[in-house]
């Protein structure tokens, strides 16, 4: 929990993006004691968001009075810390288009890369203006449902500067919700990219009733592909071990609440792509990093054998019976954490 005088220094937080996630975040800044506006497109959507106090699709929380809803630009007083919980394709210009100040600490809730230059979301951060020190994100095994009832969950903040992982994780810390930090900014993003497309692997072999086996290898081989993307890229192994990696991971591989398995599911289960994207109703991150994913692969060199399945299936370029049947059909390797 934040100190008295932390929350005196840090007692206004703006959310840019009204999405599950974002009202989410704005409900755990509120129960840290934070004043809060939760920053949206439209007069439109503000006024939908304000009359529910949250949204429709996440009825597990309701949003209390320290918390207003307005358009973006903020009004007075100044905010004192930003998080931008909009999908990752669309922070940039989200973040460009809000008009906001560059000199606060802002924290990336986005788990995915931008599809046009294959940047990280601190990168796009970075390239729209803000210091590489006020700068931070944070993943983990965080599905918006079960943190919006109050259950017992975690989160990693990933920033290279400790005060500003710190900001955060007392901004965000409550009795429910423990939150750690971490100096490795660039494992925590990847992890929590690149998790949302093992989770559609994973939810394929679900949506095939291929069984818990299926599911935890996918999910173990997929670990060593993030893990050495991640190393090519200059993170740190260990990240991958942590919340932002394992944690998210099972998770999200293993909970019907996960966007990314239930788009697996659909596909396996014969949707097409636009089909299932629709079942969803939600931006599913994965389905757009895979591809990004795999061009990063290529250009550091390593070898991406789940993630280029997806990619293919995602694609169009192959049904989810023959990435599988592809996947099983490799030469056998010996079973280290960087092995292809």
């Amino acid at each position: 929990m934040a100190t008295a005088r932390q929350r005196a220094e840090m007692a206004r937080y703006g959310v840019l993006g009204a999405t599950s996630w974002g009202i989410t975040l704005a409900g755990l800044l509120e129960r840290s004691g934070n004043d809060v506006v939760v920053l949206t497109r439209t007069a439109a959507e503000a006024a939908a968001v304000d009359r529910l106090r949250g949204l429709e699709r996440l009825p597990e929380l309701r949003l209390g009075p320290k918390v207003a809803i307005g358009v973006v630009p903020a009004g007075a007083p100044p905010l004192d810390g930003l998080v931008v919980a909009v999908p990752a394709q669309y922070l940039r210009a989200s973040v460009r288009g809000a008009g906001l100040a560059r000199d606060i600490p802002v924290l990336s809730a986005a788990k995915g890369i931008e599809l046009d230059t294959g940047a990280r979301m601190s990168q796009v951060l970075q390239a729209e203006g803000w210091p590489p020190a006020l700068i931070a994100t944070v993943s983990g095994p965080n599905l918006a449902h079960e943190i919006a009832r109050g259950l017992p969950a975690a989160a990693v903040v990933g920033s290279v500067s400790p005060a500003t992982a710190r900001t955060w994780q007392h901004a965000l810390a409550g009795p429910a919700f423990r939150v750690y930090t971490c100096p490795d900014i660039v494992g925590v993003e990847l992890g929590g990219s690149l998790k949302n497309v093992i989770a559609i692997a994973a939810g394929a072999a679900w949506g095939l009733q291929f069984g818990a086996n299926t599911v935890a290898t996918i999910m173990t081989r997929g670990l060593a592909e993030m893990t050495r993307l991640g190393v090519a890229c200059g993170a740190e192994p260990l990240t991958f071990q942590g919340l932002a990696g394992i944690g998210d991971l099972a998770a999200t591989c293993f909970s019907p609440l996960s966007r990314n398995r239930r788009f697996g599911e659909f596909l396996a289960q014969g949707s097409s792509v636009n089909d299932a994207l629709g079942l969803i109703g939600e931006t599913v991150e994965g389905a757009a990093t895979a591809e990004v994913a795999l061009s990063l692969a290529r250009r550091v060199g390593v070898d991406l054998p789940i993630t280029g399945e997806v990619a293919r299936v995602v694609g169009g370029h192959k049904t989810i019976a023959q990435a599988m049947g592809d996947l099983l059909s490799r030469p056998l390797k010996g079973e280290a954490a960087w092995d292809d």
